[in-house]
């Protein structure tokens, strides 16, 4: 049995998709509707997420967009230890490049479940990155 293809998903292209008012909202649904494979949101998403839904708008919208995550086709990743170290490890070899804990956990776990694309609107720091299980991250929309 084919395992389905999954893609990775970032607070940036969360966020996009669930605040109306964001410039990225429109390809963000876009990118969403036409999106063959199965997204993976990373659970420290969720929580960078909820926090900038609050900050720019209110309780009622950080529960408008749990109440429409659990019910959409998005799968929840655990980080595990094993993810917080190679977070912290790649972390540590692009501290130059400034990189934050959260893309370093979709990094982490793009290595580990062998997932080579990222739905996000943060091409700097996924763009630099070099995963130790392929050339180079895939980058949607």
């Amino acid at each position: 049995m084919m395992m389905r293809q999954r893609v990775l998903v970032d607070s940036s292209f969360l966020f996009a998709l669930y605040d109306q008012s964001s410039d990225r909202h429109e390809a963000a649904q876009s990118a969403t509707q036409t999106l063959v494979a199965l997204p993976i949101v990373p659970n420290v998403v969720l929580t960078e997420v909820t926090f900038l839904l609050r900050r720019a708008g209110s309780v009622p919208a950080v529960t408008r967009f749990l109440d429409a995550f659990v019910a959409s086709r998005f799968e929840l990743e655990s980080v595990t230890l094993d993810t917080l170290r190679r977070a912290r490890g790649i972390m540590a070899d692009y501290a130059d490049s400034r990189f934050d804990f959260v893309d370093c956990c979709i990094m982490a776990l793009a290595e580990q479940l062998a997932i080579t694309q990222v739905c996000t609107f943060d091409r700097r720091d996924f763009s630099i990155f070099r995963p130790t299980h392929c050339d180079y991250l895939d980058l949607l929309p």
